[in-house]
């Protein structure tokens, strides 16, 4: 058996099990489970294994088996927005309307990456957020490595479309009054 901390990788699959379930107790569940079925494996993991690409596996194919068991449609329950809220840490340094701002972002950004279809959520979260390699992303998709970057283009040409402008320029009091100048691109 090997001597591999799988606990310090709790943080990093919750936010991609919300990704797929879209619901914090299932979330939880699919992460419990994953670690339950990776204790079990644990014995026949090789040494040379990436842990982290490993255990995104494991979730993913929990969550596809659950899936197909009960033959969802293609819409899952909406993710409540405000569960993370909690989580963030506050910088009391920072002048409050710049962390004002900055949660604003945070949100908007979140509702893009709801509003993208599945292949496109799964895509940024396990690249931008979890900073899979190409290959990682591969391997726990089982797909070519060209289709991980075709995804990932059309992900964050979606991404870009759907963001507010306000994300583009800094914010002002009047947006209105200022131009749109710097859009070019």
């Amino acid at each position: 058996m090997h001597d591999i901390d799988t606990t310090r990788y709790l943080d990093q699959l919750y936010p991609y099990a919300m990704v797929l379930a879209r619901n914090p107790a299932e979330a939880e569940d699919l992460v419990q489970e994953t670690y339950v079925r990776a204790l079990k494996s644990m014995g026949s993991l090789r040494e040379d294994s990436n842990v982290k690409s490993w255990l995104f596996t494991i979730l993913r194919n929990i969550w596809l088996n659950q899936l197909r068991r009960r033959r969802a449609g293609p819409e899952i329950a909406e993710m409540d927005s405000n569960e993370n809220v909690a989580n963030l840490a506050v910088d009391t340094r920072q002048d409050p309307h710049a962390l004002y701002v900055s949660k604003v972002e945070r949100e908007q950004v979140r509702e893009a990456i709801e509003q993208l279809p599945l292949e496109f959520r799964e895509i940024i979260l396990l690249r931008e957020y979890e900073e899979l390699s190409y290959q990682e992303i591969a391997t726990l998709l089982q797909c070519p490595m060209g289709t991980v970057m075709s995804r990932l283009a059309r992900a964050r040409s979606r991404l870009r479309d759907l963001l507010p402008a306000i994300l583009k320029a800094p914010p002002s009091p009047s947006r209105d009054a200022a131009g749109d100048e710097g859009t070019g691109g």
